[in-house]
């Protein structure tokens, strides 16, 4: 498997975390760990395989004025990158309890952003694992890539990245 870059936002918390816990399930040699706070176009292209971690959007989110570190300011990079041939999978870190219908939506909008420039990802994943009312990550049936809720359901965690990992393993081969 060619080596994976794993972009994540923010730094410190439950997303990054995340991130290294599927870093680990990867592999050591397989993968490279970087922050989306000063992560450019170029860092992107530097990678066949991605993998893009996002944080929950919560109210306080919604109604900010956009900052210029983080995903606001990586949503830049990403749209200058050439992603054509790439295979690009997600997680997001949601909130089922407090945010359900607006489960992993920040999910939705990366999904989104990845469409308009004309790629889809990986690592789609059921729907029918997850309690929620709403969510824009929804394919049908399919999440756009894999949610993760650490506040109300972190016992499922180290199970639901061990299956992703596994999957994307197989994905990222084809």
């Amino acid at each position: 498997m060619k080596k994976v870059g794993i972009f994540y936002g923010p730094e410190g918390g439950n997303t990054e975390s995340t991130a290294k816990k599927i870093g680990h399930l990867l592999g050591q040699e397989y993968h490279e760990l970087i922050s989306m706070k000063n992560a450019s176009a170029g860092d992107i292209e530097k990678f066949d395989n991605i993998i893009f971690g996002v944080a929950t959007i919560g109210q306080e989110t919604w109604d900010a004025e956009p900052v210029e570190s983080g995903w606001f300011r990586f949503k830049t990079e990403l749209e200058k990158a050439d992603l054509q041939g790439r295979k690009i999978a997600i997680f997001g870190l949601g909130d089922h309890v407090r945010w359900p219908s607006q489960f992993v939506d920040s999910m939705g909008e990366l999904y989104r952003l990845l469409k308009k420039s004309g790629t889809d990802t990986i690592g789609k994943v059921s729907a029918a694992d997850y309690t929620f009312e709403e969510s824009t990550a929804l394919l049908g049936d399919l999440f756009a890539g894999l949610p993760v809720d650490e506040d109300f359901e972190p016992e499922l965690t180290d199970r639901r990245l061990e299956a992703w990992v596994a999957q994307l393993k197989k994905e990222f081969d084809s």
